[in-house]
């Protein structure tokens, strides 16, 4: 993993608001909104992305975004490259064939699933996401791509959670990470 910048890492943490005791007492929820709402801080954030994509040897073929913040950064990126995008949804949400991927949530599960052909065997891509948290979405999305015979050149995200252990959990998967902002112990 290369990391971005200090400087540009330093520039997005100042734009990511963390409200407190969101939704539950004790969580800091880092919200993403003002990167998003700031068109300078915007092109900042997905201009990180793009730069490190057009590299020959991390250039997708296919961009996957997961729902929901995942798709806003995602599809950009993915124009930005040129090339093709494609959601991974919650379930019930995609109206074609899908194939599903069931994980664990601290009380309880979630399934998110993805068009049977979003993807073609050997496709490079990069599966994207606002934030890794315990890299529960992340780990399906990717297996869901792999199922397909995709290749994940990496799963990228705005913010890393490290202390929530998503990341490491990733990592130790097999799955590059690439993430902009890392809020360890804070």
């Amino acid at each position: 993993m290369t990391a971005p910048s200090s400087d540009v890492s330093s520039y997005l943490r100042q734009h990511v608001r963390t409200v407190p005791d969101w939704p539950t007492p004790g969580v800091q929820f880092r919200d993403i909104t003002p990167l998003l709402q700031n068109p300078r801080v915007f092109r900042v954030l997905v201009d990180a992305f793009v730069h490190r994509y057009m590299t020959p040897g991390l250039r997708p073929d296919v961009v996957a975004g997961l729902d929901a913040r995942g798709f806003i950064v995602g599809a950009v990126v993915a124009y930005q490259l040129g090339v093709g995008f494609v959601p991974i949804r919650k379930s019930g949400k995609l109206p074609y064939t899908t194939i599903a991927e069931t994980y664990e949530l601290e009380y309880g599960s979630a399934t998110v699933e993805l068009h049977t052909d979003a993807v073609q065997p050997g496709q490079r891509v990069l599966l994207i996401d606002d934030l890794i948290a315990t890299g529960g979405t992340m780990m399906a999305g990717c297996k869901l791509l792999e199922k397909l015979g995709a290749h994940v050149l990496e799963g990228a995200a705005i913010v890393d959670l490290p202390e929530l252990g998503g990341s490491a959990r990733l990592r130790a998967a097999g799955l590059a990470l690439f993430t902009l902002v890392d809020f360890a112990g804070a």
